[in-house]
């Protein structure tokens, strides 16, 4: 059995969210917003050149992000170790179609399948909370509950 890939993986998630998509679009550049289905602290909203960060209080952990590229209700473009892309596409005045793009992971094959995996998993989730939150005001708290025996935060 080879343990090599015969090309880098590339993630993708996506989902139908029935909110217009200026709605949808500022979820994910507004810390506001982004806390209730995300991560806990944002350092300051995506804008094209900025740079800023995302921390997930209950475990301990954040990532240091650079925007670089922020289309208007369009695209997202991040850098935080590997290349993430957001697409939101209109679909008539109330429904937006979600496309999450990650890929540049690094590693061996066994590490790359586990990025992926986890990648994967990850953007399901958000897209699962976001969804919930912003079609019907429930705060699912996926990301918080994933692994609830990593949370640090005693609630």
């Amino acid at each position: 059995m080879s343990n090599t890939l015969g090309k880098p993986p590339v993630v993708r998630a996506e989902m139908l969210i029935r909110r217009p998509v200026q709605e949808v679009f500022r979820a994910f550049v507004d810390p506001e917003v982004t806390t209730k289905f995300w991560f806990t602290k944002g350092s300051g909203k995506l804008e094209s050149g900025a740079k800023v960060r995302w921390d997930w209080e209950m475990y301990g952990v954040g990532a240091d992000i650079d925007v670089l590229a922020v289309e208007q209700n369009s695209r997202i473009v991040i850098d935080w170790g590997t290349r993430v892309e957001w697409t939101f596409v209109a679909r008539g005045e109330n429904e937006t179609f979600v496309t999450i793009v990650n890929d540049g992971f690094e590693g061996t094959a066994d590490e790359l399948l586990e990025q992926a995996m986890d990648a994967t998993q990850g953007f399901t989730f958000v897209l699962s909370g976001l969804k919930a939150y912003l079609e019907h005001g429930i705060k699912l708290n996926l990301v918080a509950d994933k692994s609830p025996d990593a949370n640090i935060i005693n609630e």
